[in-house]
């Protein structure tokens, strides 16, 4: 197999690993501050008071996902992009099928009741069906949210990196890279919380806008946080396929 074969699948799989964990892990909240060790914050937002950073945990992987779309996009341009965005897509609708066909099974009697663990009977559920459910069974509205920010952000990041690119040529890829990110982070932050909660749970939408802009500044603040990260794959890649095969995909990327 050729070795920019090898790259794209590995790139690809890491793309859409990243995805599917975010989807599962997003139905915790966690409380940035706290985990800092920091007293919680008391944002005031568009008239809605007592805000903070109290994000769901898929915040940590989706600017991963959009910077491995602008590393994706660079060498195997929109095309690239567009396959694996696709793919991720219908293994996230397979998987959540497949949870469903999980959830609905009958439990085993002794694994749903179990009394306690050994080491620490605190530790122990009354009823892990119960628990498998509320974990796994994410909302509907959710799902549908999260898929289409999904595929909404990757379509603007992917413009965005383009247009940017075509503009400064193939210096200054911080800009390009980290750009798209924040303008595609911008738009997956209102439009996942809009479908979710807005449309599907009947909330506010100045609650839900003033939730998503905190969650957006978080966001903003990563994505320039991991634009060494771009680089560090950029040297990475042309480590391992050379300079030239590596301005080769280049120039394939976008069209010349």
């Amino acid at each position: 197999m050729e070795k920019k074969n090898r790259l794209f699948l590995f790139l690809g799989g890491f793309f859409i690993a990243n995805t599917l964990v975010a989807e599962f892990i997003g139905i915790k909240i966690f409380s940035l501050e706290k985990t800092l060790g920091l007293t919680p914050l008391d944002l005031k937002l568009f008239g809605v008071e007592g805000l903070g950073f109290n994000l769901t945990v898929g915040v940590i992987l989706w600017p991963i996902v959009f910077v491995m779309t602008d590393v994706i996009n660079e060498y195997y341009g929109k095309k690239g992009v567009r396959i694996l965005s696709n793919m991720a897509v219908v293994l996230i609708l397979y998987a959540f099928l497949m949870i469903l066909v999980g959830i609905n099974l009958v439990p085993n009697d002794w694994w749903q009741f179990q009394s306690g663990l050994r080491q620490d009977p605190a530790q122990s559920l009354s009823d892990m069906d119960l628990a498998f459910r509320r974990v796994f069974g994410q909302g509907l509205w959710i799902i549908v949210g999260s898929l289409v920010a999904f595929l909404i952000g990757q379509i603007v990041d992917v413009m965005v990196f383009h247009r940017i690119k075509k503009a400064t040529g193939e210096k200054k890829i911080w800009l390009r890279a980290t750009g798209s990110t924040i303008v595609s982070q911008f738009i997956d932050s209102y439009v996942v919380l809009i479908i979710a909660f807005y449309v599907g749970a009947d909330w506010d939408l100045v609650r839900v806008l003033a939730i998503g802009t905190v969650n957006y500044l978080y966001k903003f603040f990563l994505a320039v946080l991991l634009t060494p990260m771009i680089y560090l794959a950029h040297y990475f890649i042309e480590k391992y396929i050379g300079k030239e095969l590596a301005g080769q995909l280049k120039r394939e990327a976008t069209g010349g």
